[in-house]
């Protein structure tokens, strides 16, 4: 693997520079074919923990069946994913709320929250099934982990109206001002992704900016979105190091420094 310049001082002061990647879908057919030469690979490049949200009931098994198998690097959590929502959620939630009683320590309920790209059709089931997992998450007393795309508005609005106790994180969170604004007021952790490196992300150093490192989080959302240079490539843990160092550029603090505070924020 190629090192970056931090990496590289590092090295040569025998520090061991950890990241966390606090979302990875490493249990998809995406990775079937090669997962130990994955989990070898982060672990080289400094990856020391990965969070792993199922999707829905379909993904449950696979999930846990990695997280066994790295049980010391891999962390489950567990919700229906918005697209996942239809008129059968409330079987899919009974499924959730059975497995949250089996004896496996589930760190989050997620991902959870709202998604009108896909669906625009069910807006009010897809807000019943975000409402009853915040209320699930409060039971037990657990975070949750919000996925929102094009629903700013209302995902911020079910959020004042149903406070989440244990709070979470916005993950892969869109380079949206109101959205980061609002998500900061409510007490959340803003986790950054490969966009914040894309070149057409116009707002992203904006974005990076506005957010106190204190509340700061970054991860893959892998197989999906792999930032620059590798953009358009299947995603990994690898490449937590290129969102480091943007968010080192922008905020003109060493890389390192940002490696270490988003894998003490992830200690919420």
């Amino acid at each position: 693997d190629i090192l970056l310049p931090f990496q590289r001082e590092s090295k040569r002061r025998k520090l061991v520079i950890m990241l966390i990647d606090t979302h990875s879908h490493l249990f998809l057919e995406e990775f079937a074919e090669d997962l130990p030469q994955v989990m070898e690979r982060a672990r080289n490049a400094g990856g020391s923990s990965i969070f792993m949200p199922n999707i829905d009931s379909t993904t449950i098994e696979p999930m846990l069946s990695v997280c066994a198998d790295y049980p010391e690097y891999c962390y489950p959590m567990i919700g229906l994913h918005p697209t996942s929502v239809n008129e059968s959620y409330k079987q899919e939630m009974a499924i959730v709320r059975e497995r949250l009683e089996a004896p496996h320590h589930f760190v989050a309920i997620g991902e959870i929250g709202l998604d009108y790209y896909w669906n625009k059709e069910n807006k009010e089931l897809q807000q019943m099934a975000f409402i009853n997992q915040i209320k699930l998450a409060n039971k037990l007393n657990l975070p949750i982990i919000i996925h929102t795309r094009e629903a700013v508005m209302d995902t911020i609005k079910i959020l004042k109206e149903n406070t989440p106790n244990k709070k979470g994180v916005f993950h892969c969170c869109p380079l949206n001002k109101e959205l980061v604004k609002e998500g900061l007021k409510l007490g959340f952790y803003i986790s950054l992704a490969g966009p914040i490196t894309f070149k057409n992300s116009k707002n992203a150093d904006e974005i990076i900016q506005m957010i106190p490192l204190e509340k700061m989080l970054i991860e893959t959302d892998s197989p999906y979105l792999a930032p620059e240079p590798n953009r358009g490539t299947r995603n990994d843990s690898r490449n937590l190091k290129y969102l480091v160092e943007k968010i080192a550029q922008v905020k003109q603090i060493e890389p390192e420094k940002i490696a270490e505070i988003t894998y003490n924020n992830w200690k919420f």
